[in-house]
């Protein structure tokens, strides 16, 4: 029984080292050296995995290990670590090749302060770089609803993609769309053919609702300090990205639901007025979703759609595509509008032109 214990518990081991270096190659590639070479060591570090494996089913291990030291680091703690971190030594940050070492002493003293964070946060990254495509998207369903947006997100964690329409969009050129007078301008390359449908001004939002199992509060240091140390180290405009943003959020904060998203569903959509278009998203969430949460997902907007028209937008359900699944007059319509970066750098738009309705 030992000896099965043992080789149960070497091959999880050997799975948590897999998922590091696919972290590493997939991930980590053009937007993090140190956390690339950390997840490498890491892959190669017994001890390493063994502190990972405290992480909870369904988190994505090496964002939360990577997240949760980092977390620390911002906190203030001294130590030898913290210099190779662009995030904090700056332009004087070491050379990551050889960040490994510390790493592993700084894990090995903090080991419980780790395990604590690992067991209690979950990964909820607000990257607003990502509503460069939702723009568009949303900009889609508003010429067709031809209705005022009434928003509900699922996996909000801090409802700063609620705030899209606050902020101001720029692609390839220096013409800005949405909220021209915006403090918060976001960039992105549109890649391939096709041009994304874009309106001048942001289309108008009566509801914003955010849904989450945990929400985080942007007023509670700890909240604000876990969602920034979720940024990877060498990011430093995704951190002032997020700053910008969450300033919009203190001033106009949406509304905020702990729970199941998907359970809650049906019935906040009953308070959702005919005159709005009822708009149901998530990004990068569904990833987290059980199977039974997203078939369950996918019945909540089928029977809503028998009742009244609805926008569902999504990714990550199936495939990494954005995709947009739509009822008017209970007619489903789907569409698959776009390849998309996970920092939302750029985006394919794979729809044609769109033509409003006369």
């Amino acid at each position: 029984m030992l000896e099965a214990t043992d080789r149960i518990w070497g091959e999880h081991l050997e799975l948590l080292a897999k998922q590091f270096r696919l972290f590493a190659a997939r991930e980590c590639r053009g937007s993090s050296e140190l956390y690339g070479y950390l997840a490498v060591g890491i892959a190669d570090n017994p001890e390493l995995l063994q502190l990972a494996a405290h992480v909870r089913p369904g988190q994505p291990v090496p964002n939360m290990l990577l997240g949760a030291v980092h977390y620390l680091l911002l906190s203030g703690i001294d130590h030898p670590l913290a210099d190779y971190y662009p995030s904090i030594a700056a332009e004087n940050a070491l050379d990551p090749t050889r960040a490994i070492y510390e790493f592993a002493t700084f894990c090995k003293q903090y080991e419980q302060e780790i395990i604590a964070i690992l067991t209690s946060r979950l990964v909820q990254t607000n990257e607003v770089r990502r509503s460069a495509y939702l723009y568009p998207s949303f900009c889609v369903i508003y010429a067709i609803a031809r209705k005022p947006l009434a928003l509900i997100e699922i996996g909000t964690s801090a409802g700063l993609q609620l705030l899209w329409d606050q902020y101001g969009y720029c692609y390839d050129d220096n013409h800005i769309y949405g909220n021209k007078q915006s403090d918060l301008v976001i960039t992105a390359e549109v890649r391939g053919d096709n041009a994304p449908f874009l309106l001048e001004h942001s289309p108008p939002v009566t509801t914003r609702i955010g849904i989450d199992l945990h929400v985080n509060n942007l007023s509670e240091a700890d909240d604000y300090q876990w969602l920034r140390a979720l940024i990877w180290p060498e990011n430093t405009d995704r951190i002032k990205r997020f700053e910008q943003a969450a300033a919009y959020s203190k001033r106009q904060p949406p509304t905020f639901i702990e729970g199941n998203g998907v359970a809650l569903l049906p019935e906040l959509a009953t308070s959702i007025s005919q005159n709005s278009a009822l708009c149901i998203f998530h990004i990068h969430a569904a990833n987290q979703f059980s199977q039974q949460d997203k078939a369950e997902l996918e019945a909540h907007i089928q029977r809503l759609g028998k009742e009244r028209d609805v926008y569902h937008l999504y990714n990550n359900m199936s495939d990494r595509s954005l995709h947009l699944d739509y009822y008017v007059d209970g007619k489903e319509h789907r569409l698959t509008l776009a390849q998309t970066d996970g920092h939302g750098r750029w985006f394919r738009w794979l729809q044609p032109v769109h033509k409003e309705r006369d």
